[in-house]
């Protein structure tokens, strides 16, 4: 069971686990699964790529096919899933509550992109909002790697592809100014 808990809980609360430790770190774990639940959801919920609308929209020429879309989302959550897990359970107080804290704030400017862009059709906005995801996660991907250099990596298609999107989001704003 030792070495498991060292796995899970670093070296420093194998000596006294707790209750308090174990407790706080299964509610930091939840926190990471919830925020990322909540984007799964919202963006399921609001992205509409099928609507009426968007497909009125003029795309930016460096716009990936449709399929990229299917393969980079769920490798970006799953990392978010397995990262954001084992910084929780393993790193300081203080990065712990840097992703996190940065995690909601990058997830909700995420969502409030998808609302702006599919719900309020106003693309100059959700370009914005976007802006302010990147913004958020770079924090994340400093923690990742301060986690460890594997950790980081994995995080590195997720930023790149915020950077993507972000450039995307500009671009529809540039093509299909609001009327």
């Amino acid at each position: 069971m030792a070495p498991f808990r060292r796995f899970v809980f670093g070296t420093a609360d194998v000596q006294k686990p707790g209750h308090a430790v174990l407790m706080t770190k299964a509610l930091l774990v939840a926190a990471n699964l919830v925020i990322l639940a909540v984007y799964v959801i919202g963006s399921q919920r609001w992205v509409s790529t099928g609507s009426e609308y968007y497909q009125s929209l003029e795309r930016p020429a460096w716009q990936p096919p449709d399929v990229v879309f299917g393969i980079v989302w769920p490798y970006n959550f799953v990392m978010l899933a397995v990262v954001g897990v084992l910084v929780v359970l393993r790193e300081t107080p203080v990065n712990r509550g840097i992703w996190l804290g940065c995690f909601a704030v990058s997830v909700i400017a995420a969502l409030a992109w998808a609302n702006l862009f599919y719900l309020q059709q106003n693309p100059p906005a959700s370009a914005i909002a976007l802006t302010i995801a990147v913004l958020a996660t770079v924090p994340m991907l400093v923690v990742a790697f301060r986690f460890s250099v594997w950790a980081g990596i994995a995080m590195v298609p997720y930023v790149v592809w915020l950077c993507l999107a972000t450039s995307l989001a500009y671009g529809f704003a540039a093509l299909n100014p609001r009327s």
